[in-house]
């Protein structure tokens, strides 16, 4: 089923790409890399550039350890995210697109304003999966990472559809044995897109502010800048008519809509 979801964070590369260009961005971080769709994209452009590509992932996809290993430019640190960050650099920019629960992102996200504000650069990260699924439940590759107190009640059968916040058994978008998700949609620390919400309202000062754009299009692309960077209005400027774009939301509905469809035909094809 995950075959007919167009879901890489590479579908973005015609908006991400210039956003790299304004930001003169050569040496970027990544986290999450399963099938190395994007880590591609970003290797060449750091190639391109003369700078270098971090790729944090503990299980990748089969032969990205092969791939990254062959290219010098290129080291993939197989940890989990919160466990590598400690040790990282600050770089141009981030890509954190890894585990899509809010304890995860947002530890992340604010481990990653610490390591560029005490190097002195400018934040640029963008984050996929603000969108739903993701925005308002947790999803968990794995849950046993997750302290117990920050996890919410899950399942790894369980289903997600549109109109409904409960997951349903064997029934919608589900992890068939890949992820678990929460079994309530909303309320507090719960999805990636409240995770970005609650980490701006700490993080968002007078002396640091930052701006938000959030592209409503393949499961959803979030990104988050500096305002004081000397690129940010013409990073802004180009993303804002991206920005909570009311056409392309509907689109992405109509899009998963469809999707949902299809596997709930597939599901009574295989009962009967």
């Amino acid at each position: 089923m995950t075959d007919l979801l167009i879901h890489s964070m590479a579908e973005f590369s015609s908006l991400i790409m210039p956003c790299l260009d304004k930001a003169k961005a050569s040496s970027i971080a990544e986290i999450g890399s399963e099938f190395g769709g994007m880590s591609r994209v970003l290797a060449d452009h750091c190639a391109a550039k003369g700078g270098t590509l971090t790729c944090i992932d503990p299980e990748p996809a089969d032969g990205f350890r092969e791939w990254a290993a062959g290219l010098a430019h290129v080291d993939h640190r197989a940890l989990p995210s919160l466990d590598a960050l400690p040790d990282c650099e600050a770089v141009d920019a981030w890509f954190v697109d890894g585990d899509h629960n809010y304890y995860t992102v947002f530890n992340e996200l604010a481990a990653i304003a610490a390591v560029q504000r005490q190097a002195g650069k400018p934040l640029l990260a963008f984050l996929h999966d603000v969108s739903w699924p993701c925005a308002r439940r947790d999803f968990y590759y794995a849950p046993e990472r997750i302290p117990a107190g920050r996890r919410h009640p899950h399942s790894n059968d369980a289903g997600v559809r549109l109109e409904s916040g409960a997951a349903q058994p064997q029934r919608g978008l589900r992890g068939m044995g890949h992820f678990a998700v929460a079994l309530e949609a909303g309320g507090e620390r719960n999805g990636v897109l409240t995770a970005v919400e609650d980490f701006l309202k700490e993080a968002d000062s007078d002396e640091r502010p930052l701006y938000y754009v959030h592209v409503p299009a393949v499961l959803g692309l979030g990104i988050v800048f500096d305002a004081g960077a000397e690129w940010s209005t013409e990073l802004a400027e180009f993303l804002l008519p991206y920005h909570a774009n009311p056409l392309i939301a509907r689109l992405e509905e109509n899009r998963l809509r469809n999707y949902l469809e299809v596997i709930d035909w597939q599901d009574r094809s295989a009962s009967q």
